[in-house]
């Protein structure tokens, strides 16, 4: 779509009502995505949900009291500084963050945990300021989270009475989900069992086991809807390469990993499932899928590399009078190493840097795909800090988080600031929406995590909490800090096996014909279902099932609020689950 004309200086742009708007919006969102970060590892961009919440509360607030009209613009402003609070967990609560507590038992407060995301993801939002300029008015890269928010945009208040129906389906999944999971609760439901049990054998006959059922390898079915609506937005492909990657994982590998011994369910009742002993084992070589996929994938974006190290310069040269902003979150971020971690000087501020390469990277590659390469610039951290300072989980885990979070943050404002750019807002108004969201994020999306898991070692990479990014991070400084001899046994065969397999498949989604692609295994995907129990698979497949079932028999009820529901079931299912997190505490 092509830009809209420059806006008069009459209109309205950065209120203060947009902008509460958004930290408001943003800030419950931000629970949805901690909340399942912490179950699947996923987050998801909350842009679209965020402009059709704020255009149905002022249309409706305006249709029955009065006041001024709330403006595309002034949504525009609202979606940037919501996208940028809900997506606060990528700055660390789902991933690092939990795996330091786990590793080191170092306990955050609250205004010390806000800080700490707050520092990270503000990086990203100087970082995609300094970059703005090249990236979309020199380089003109698609940003197509960008484009689609601006569509619609310019769709809702083109067609408002199609907005408004959009806002009551996004109600109606919400009551219908947050509804279904307070009855789950209070009924105390459990997953329903499959009826089907494997003669038991090898260790886990000598361990006193007659049988292994399918709940014990964690095959049931989950009666809750926050995984059927994720599988809906991740679409058929990912659900389906879940169901597959469980499958290999809990159904072939796991009782071959209970026979040899290599997991031990001790005296587990029969009917129970085995997933906590299991994951121990499983975790690796479904890490090890994710991290060499993720690196291979990444390495086919060289050319997206050297351009961003060839703009860097006309990037920096845009920058104006962010420089000195820059600089000073910069500063900022280091002394929060040193004075939180004890990192040395110079690993932060060697850091610092690394980070600003890798943010302008990641920011080229999901501006050209979409698709932020989080893990990756990660990975890549922890790989430098684990050759720099071997054993020191602390630099290894949190300057990773400051690159990760940091390169997350800056892909999240380059897609607003796209938007931006086509319906013609003014980029300085976004870039102060953006902060003031980050804020927002921090202080909510902080208090969520402490909220829902006060203890990660008793509570994290468990049946409730899968936590599979957790369990990544966690298992890439732990190898870098005790060395492959603490492997589990049979480990490291399985993790060869898997690394041959995640860069074969990370290589046939780049290079099979396009109409194969779609039958290509997500790698990601199939190593997550490794980290995660079946059950949550089952949910996302079913999700993917139902997009192509609608899709072929709905097609226009589909496209209009299929997302817009799913969206709405996410928002309810966890905002009723960090309800009843606080009704357990308060009559703890």
């Amino acid at each position: 779509m092509a830009p809209s004309k420059s806006p008069s200086q009459a209109v309205r742009q950065l209120t203060v009502r947009a902008v509460l708007t958004g930290m408001i919006i943003g800030g419950g969102l931000s629970l949805c995505n901690v909340y399942a970060g912490l179950k699947i590892g996923w987050s998801f961009n909350m842009s679209v949900t965020a402009a059709i919440l704020a255009y149905g509360f002022w249309q409706a607030k305006r249709a029955a009291l009065g006041g001024p009209y709330w403006g595309k613009l002034e949504n525009n402003i609202n979606q940037t500084a919501a996208s940028a609070a809900a997506s606060i967990s990528s700055a660390g609560l789902v991933a690092p963050i939990p795996a330091l507590t786990m590793i080191t038992g170092h306990q955050w407060t609250w205004p010390e945990l806000a800080a700490w995301t707050f520092s990270v993801a503000l990086v990203g939002v100087v970082v995609a300021v300094a970059l703005r300029r090249q990236m979309l008015e020199v380089d003109k890269l698609p940003f197509p989270m960008g484009v689609a928010t601006a569509e619609t945009l310019e769709e809702m208040y083109a067609h408002g009475a199609e907005a408004m129906a959009r806002v009551k389906a996004l109600v109606v999944g919400a009551l219908i989900a947050g509804g279904l999971k307070v009855a789950i609760s209070v009924a105390k439901i459990k997953h329903l069992m499959l009826p089907v049990s494997l003669s038991a054998s090898g260790s886990t006959a000598a361990a006193g086991h007659t049988s292994i059922s399918l709940r014990n390898l964690t095959f049931s079915l989950d009666p809750g809807l926050l995984m059927v609506g994720l599988g809906v937005i991740a679409g058929f492909r990912a659900g389906a390469s879940m169901l597959f990657g469980a499958v290999v994982a809990w159904g072939v590998l796991g009782p071959l990993v209970l026979d040899y011994g290599w997991a031990d369910p001790g005296k587990a009742a029969e009917g129970a499932s085995w997933f906590g002993p299991m994951v121990k084992w499983m975790l690796w070589p479904g890490v090890v899928l994710m991290v060499t996929a993720s690196l291979t994938s990444f390495a086919f974006s060289s050319r997206s590399v050297w351009a961003a190290i060839r703009g860097a310069r006309g990037a920096s040269s845009g920058a104006g009078g962010f420089k000195w902003a820059l600089l000073g979150v910069l500063a900022f971020s280091v002394l929060l190493q040193i004075a939180f971690f004890g990192i040395g000087w110079h690993l932060a501020i060697f850091g610092v840097f690394l980070t600003f390469g890798l943010a302008l990277v990641a920011a080229r590659v999901s501006g050209e795909t979409g698709l932020t390469p989080v893990g990756a610039m990660g990975k890549v951290t922890q790989l430098t800090f684990g050759v720099m300072s071997p054993g020191n989980v602390s630099a290894n885990l949190m300057a990773a988080n400051v690159t990760g979070g940091a390169a997350s943050q800056a892909g999240d404002l380059l897609h607003d600031m796209k938007c931006g750019l086509l319906v013609g807002a003014n980029p300085a108004h976004q870039a102060i929406a953006q902060a003031f969201g980050v804020l927002a994020g921090a202080v909510c999306g902080s208090a969520a995590y402490l909220l829902l898991v006060p203890d990660p070692n008793g509570m994290l990479i468990t049946d409730e909490w899968a936590a599979p990014a957790v369990a990544q991070w966690k298992a890439v400084a732990e190898l870098f800090s005790q060395g492959i001899d603490q492997l589990p046994p049979g480990t490291l065969d399985a993790m060869t096996w898997a690394a041959i397999i995640g860069v074969g498949l990370a290589i046939a989604e780049k290079k099979a014909p396009t109409r194969a692609r779609a039958w290509v295994p997500s790698p990601t995907a199939a190593g997550i279902a490794f980290c995660i129990p079946a059950y949550y698979s089952i949910s996302m497949f079913i999700g993917g099932a139902i997009v192509v079932v609608a899709g072929k028999w709905f097609p226009d009820w589909t496209k209009r609020f299929l997302i817009v529901v799913a969206a709405g079931v996410i928002a309810g299912h966890t905002l009723a689950g960090v309800g009843l997190a606080i009704e357990t505490i308060l009559t703890g």
